[in-house]
């Protein structure tokens, strides 16, 4: 290996709140930095050393400190909830961190929100069938990218961090790990999940006709792709060049709008941190990773965050693309067996990754982990350091 990375992890607030020895437990593991969840979503998480749970059910988005109420209007129908299940326990979290010698970054979910979705649908994603993802926050809404803006800057201001990271910060789409998802039945290939996660919302048939394509010929043509996907005729959907063209435009244009916005408030609040954005090199991707170009990322961010889960070519060619010139690329790994992660190759993926230009790499994550898993990352941090 060319240099040694900084390591950290993810763990949730509640991993690390009214455990005495959680703090403690992510230090001995060789991370010096911890990305704490400071608004997320939906989920179920196994706590297997918490003395007091052993699973928390988190039943939407929510945020897990305080809300200012100075900062949202009783005008503003996005305002976060306050998750009742943990409550309040990002700040405790992020002093026993701080006191273990663990620096903390508040993990911050924008645009990815089920709660807020089910509540206010208008503000989602309606995809060219009329169907809406209540999950996915359409981001081409002023409401929405003033909710992203105003949570990246209230998350900053909590004090004990370190900086902030930023995860579905530009387009979410039909992709998500949802309860009892039922939706694999029908393989869609990348460019055809792009297609159904296309938003013809109002807000964003405006955008489409200032890009040039009208929203109703558009809409037509979207389904006409889709169709033969869905009947399981076609292997592959598209769209003509020239709306293929306009979309992009559309698309770029607006997800660039929610990241300058979301950035320039974190460092209007807190200029002093460092800003991590989660990307991904294509820059239509939507998701937790939306779509944000290497020759772009820098000057947005400090730092892009990519998703390297495992050992793959696809991992090591975006951590090369992002990677150059002494830039900080951070690599998040998964390190759960149960999740999907492979124990035996985790310090070598760590070095490949290491070599591939990465500066930091991030373990998803140990609140989750197996004893086994726990000791896998020891080793891996051990031959890193």
């Amino acid at each position: 290996m060319t240099r040694r990375p900084q390591l950290g992890a993810y763990v949730y607030p509640w991993d690390v709140d009214g455990d005495p020895a959680a703090a403690d437990r992510l230090a001995a593991l060789g991370v010096r930095r911890a990305c704490v969840a400071a608004a997320y979503h939906a989920v179920r998480a196994l706590t297997p050393r918490h003395p007091h749970h052993k699973v928390v059910t988190a039943d939407r988005s929510a945020v897990y400190f305080p809300l200012d109420p100075a900062r949202w209007s009783s005008a503003d129908r996005l305002r976060p909830v306050e998750a009742a299940w943990s409550w309040h326990s990002f700040g405790p979290a992020v002093t026993a961190l701080n006191d273990a010698g663990v620096e903390v970054y508040a993990w911050t979910i924008l645009a990815h929100n089920d709660g807020l979705g089910l509540r206010e649908p208008e503000a989602t994603v309606v995809n060219a069938y009329g169907d809406r993802y209540p999950w996915a926050l359409c981001i081409a809404q002023e409401q929405v990218q003033r909710h992203c803006a105003t949570l990246a800057a209230e998350a900053a201001s909590q004090p004990g961090l370190a900086g902030v990271e930023l995860e579905s910060c530009g387009w979410y789409g039909f992709d998500h790990l949802h309860a009892h998802d039922k939706s694999a039945g029908v393989l869609l290939p990348p460019s055809a999940k792009l297609l159904f996660s296309l938003c013809f919302c109002p807000a964003c048939q405006d955008a489409y006709r200032e890009a040039g394509a009208d929203p109703a010929r558009l809409r037509a043509d979207v389904r006409a792709a889709l169709d033969p996907v869905f009947a399981g005729t076609a292997d592959d959907a598209h769209l003509p060049d020239e709306q293929s063209g306009a979309v992009a435009r559309m698309r770029t244009a607006i997800a660039t709008r929610l990241r300058e916005r979301a950035v320039s408030a974190v460092r209007a609040e807190r200029p002093d941190l460092p800003v991590l954005l989660h990307a991904h090199p294509d820059p239509l991707a939507c998701g937790a990773s939306p779509g944000l170009p290497p020759e772009t990322a820098h000057a947005l961010a400090d730092a892009p965050v990519l998703l390297c889960p495992t050992r793959s070519d696809a991992a090591l060619d975006a951590v090369r693309a992002y990677a150059g010139n002494g830039r900080r690329v951070v690599a998040t790994v998964a390190a759960v067996q149960g999740l999907g992660a492979d124990p035996s190759d985790l310090t070598a993926w760590c070095a490949d990754l290491t070599d591939a230009g990465a500066t930091e790499l991030r373990f998803y994550h140990p609140g989750l982990a197996s004893a086994t898993d726990l000791e896998a990352m020891r080793k891996a941090t051990a031959a890193l350091r």
